[in-house]
C-alpha cells in the first residue's frame, strides 16, 4: 500500500525532531526542541487589585474561564460547588480539599487541551472500537498496512521509513507501562506528547541523541549542535546569530565544559528544570482561602472566596459599576 501524504503528514506529526532549519532572520533559534513549560495564564498575577483572571485560568484552564465569566454568580458558583466535590472524590474523598487535590486539579485542566486533542484522534487509531490502542493498530493508522516482509517496499526511502517506525515502536514501548501492548488513553497520550510525562524523559533524551549525533559516539558536539539549526549554502557567509548560538552551547548547554553534550546535559537542555506552577498556584489559593488556618480547605471556604476561583458576570464591570456606585 502506498504512504499516502495524510500519513506522512501524520508521521511526520509525530515526531518530535521533524521541523525545518530555521532562516537566519527567524529568531530565536534552537527552540524547536526545547519543551518549555506553558504558563497556568498570560494574563498579570494581580489579586491585590481585584483582578483575579490568573487565578481563573489556572483553576479552570482558559477556554473553561471564559464560559464562567457569562455565567451569573449564582450558576457559577453551583458550578464551583460540583467542582469541589470533583476535587475531593478524586482524592481521598474526606470531605476536605487537600493541597496535593487542589494542585492535581490544577494540572487537570491545563492539561485538558492534550487530552481533548488524543479524544479527538483517538477513533483513528482506536480501529476496533475496543477502547485501546493496539501497536498494530498504531503502526497501520500512521504508516499504512503492509504485508509481513513488505514493509515500505513501495516508498522511495525506505530505509528511512523503517528506522522511524522502530523509533515509534520502542516509544510505544515505553508508554506501555503495563507491557500488554496495548495502549490505555493515558498511555497513548504518552506516546503523543512525551515531553508531558516524567516516565517518557530518558526517550525524549535519546531520540533528541539520535537526531543530532550524526558519529554516533553517544554525545552531541557543538558542529552538530549547530547543523540541526543551520544549513550552510554554497558562497553564504555565515550569520551572526549562529556563533551566538556557538556560545550558548559553550556558557549553558556544555555544562561540565567537556566540548560536548551527554545525555544528562541534553536532558537539562530540551527538558529544562521548572518550577511546579500548579503547586504554587494551589498553595496560593490554600492560602488565601483557609479561614481557620488548618491547611486544608472545606467547601464552604472555596465557596467563600468563589469570586478568587471563578468567574462570573458580576466579577467584570458590572461588580465594578455596583462597588464605584456604593462608593459614592
Amino acid at each position: 500500500m502506498m504512504l499516502g501524504s495524510s500519513l506522512v503528514l501524520l508521521l511526520l506529526l509525530l515526531r518530535p525532531g521533524a521541523q525545518a532549519k530555521p532562516s537566519p532572520d527567524a529568531g530565536p533559534h534552537g527552540q524547536g526542541r526545547v519543551h518549555q513549560e506553558t504558563p497556568l495564564s498570560e494574563a498579570p498575577h494581580d489579586d491585590a487589585h481585584g483582578n483575579f483572571q490568573y487565578d481563573h485560568e489556572a483553576f479552570l484552564g482558559r477556554e473553561v474561564a471564559k464560559e464562567f465569566d457569562q455565567l451569573s454568580p449564582e450558576e457559577s458558583q453551583a458550578r464551583l460547588g460540583r467542582i469541589v466535590d470533583r476535587m475531593d472524590r478524586a482524592g481521598d474523598g474526606d470531605g476536605w480539599v487537600s493541597l496535593a487535590e487542589l494542585r492535581a486539579w490544577i494540572a487537570h485542566t491545563q492539561q485538558r487541551h492534550i487530552r481533548d486533542s488524543v479524544s479527538a484522534a483517538w477513533d483513528t487509531y482506536d480501529t476496533d472500537h475496543d477502547g485501546r490502542v493496539g501497536w498494530e493498530e498504531l503502526r497501520n493508522a500512521t504508516y499504512g498496512h503492509y504485508a509481513p516482509g513488505e514493509e515500505f517496499h513501495d516508498v522511495e526511502d525506505a530505509e528511512t521509513y523503517k528506522k522511524m517506525l522502530a523509533r515509534d515502536e520502542r516509544r510505544f514501548r515505553v508508554a506501555d507501562q503495563d507491557g500488554d501492548s496495548m495502549a490505555t488513553r493515558e498511555e497513548l497520550t504518552a506516546f503523543l506528547h512525551p515531553e508531558e510525562f516524567p516516565h517518557m524523559r530518558d526517550i525524549v533524551i535519546a531520540e533528541t541523541l539520535e537526531d543530532l549525533d550524526k558519529n554516533k559516539d553517544g554525545y552531541v558536539q557543538v558542529e552538530e549542535y549547530i547543523a540541526d539549526l543551520y544549513s550552510e549554502e554554497p558562497g553564504e557567509a555565515e550569520p551572526a546569530w549562529v556563533e551566538t548560538e556557538r556560545q550558548q552551547f559553550r556558557d549553558f548547554r556544555d555544562l561540565n565544559k567537556d566540548g560536548r553534550l551527554d545525555g544528562s546535559e541534553v536532558g537539562h537542555w530540551v527538558l529544562p528544570p521548572s518550577q511546579d506552577q500548579p503547586l504554587v498556584e494551589a498553595n496560593h489559593l490554600l492560602h488565601e482561602s483557609d479561614a481557620d488556618k488548618d491547611g486544608r480547605l472545606s467547601k464552604a471556604e472555596i465557596l467563600g472566596n468563589w469570586n478568587m476561583f471563578v468567574g462570573s458576570q458580576a466579577t467584570n464591570y458590572g461588580e465594578d459599576l455596583t462597588r464605584h456606585h456604593d462608593e459614592l
